[in-house]
């Protein structure tokens, strides 16, 4: 068995290496940044086009992207996204019609009513990389009725270790550990009250992986279903050094968020058998190691 994975170099990529590896599924890793794979862009179709016709894969993971959802990735997301999509499911259809090919979605592309967002849910193009997100859906759509297996994966927001600082997560885990240390700095955030989904990407990976590995439902929300504030998880980290949060913290003032929460649905993955086994307290501990 082989597995390509599109975008190797990102958490959900390596979690998705090391599960693949556990079930002996040889992966090839294919990213733009040099590394341990093979080097190479999605948006590239004679690039893809080859790769897939040399080495017929079994799984093909479509997980590169850029996150941001600000105007100025607009043409990256589109390219990387968007063709990136159509690039691989032109090539398996030509050359390899028995993959079976995985395209990340995000809960960010749907309609966010404050309820519990499901994959049947109305999309709603409110960022470039929503936008492309979408496109991409509706590629699998057409593709689908060409005859090839493609699944949708519609993923809420998931943490690790391996996240940039960046992230509002890791920013405050690593705050938390120099301040531990002594470090007398102070964290600036937005709106503390924005309330989300505090999953393990290993996690994740696990439910990619059952998704794609039946025949029955092609797309799904793949999440824990539960939400917590940006708050609870600075009470959270700044507990184990029993420390006050809130004279670490700056709050940016008029700060506007995307959204106040934004939570799934994912009772349908876990009709499939999926539950996620890493509870919010869980990964506060992994992320602070």
């Amino acid at each position: 068995m082989k597995a390509f994975i599109f975008g190797a170099n990102g958490q959900d990529g390596f979690y998705l290496n090391q599960l693949c590896v556990r079930k002996k599924i040889h992966v090839i890793g294919v990213s733009r940044s040099p590394g341990n794979w093979v080097q190479g862009n999605v948006s590239d179709f004679n690039f893809v086009e080859n790769l897939i016709k040399k080495e017929q894969p079994d799984y093909i993971f479509h997980l590169a992207a850029n996150s941001s959802t600000r105007h100025d990735a607009l043409f990256e997301n589109h390219e990387t996204i968007s063709t990136g999509t159509l690039n691989i499911l032109e090539s398996v259809r030509r050359h390899s019609p028995k993959s079976r090919v995985f395209l990340a979605g995000s809960g960010i592309q749907f309609k966010n009513n404050g309820l519990p967002v499901k994959e049947t849910d109305e999309f709603e193009a409110t960022s470039p990389y929503s936008i492309a997100r979408i496109q991409s859906v509706y590629a699998a759509r057409y593709f689908r009725r060409l005859g090839l297996k493609v699944y949708v994966g519609y993923l809420f927001h998931h943490e690790s270790p391996l996240r940039k600082p960046t992230h509002v997560s890791q920013m405050i885990a690593m705050a938390v550990k120099r301040i531990v240390q002594g470090s007398s700095e102070k964290i600036t955030l937005g709106d503390v009250s924005v309330r989300k989904e505090w999953a393990f990407a290993g996690d994740i990976a696990e439910g990619m992986f059952t998704l794609i590995s039946q025949d029955k439902i092609f797309e799904a929300c793949i999440g824990t279903g539960k939400a917590y504030s940006i708050q609870d998880w600075l009470e959270i980290c700044f507990n184990t050094i029993n420390k006050d949060w809130a004279e670490y913290v700056v709050l940016k003032e008029s700060f506007l968020p995307e959204y106040k929460i934004l939570v799934s649905d994912p009772s349908t993955i876990h009709s499939l058998g999926w539950l996620p086994r890493t509870s919010f307290e869980d990964l506060c501990t992994l992320m602070l190691k």
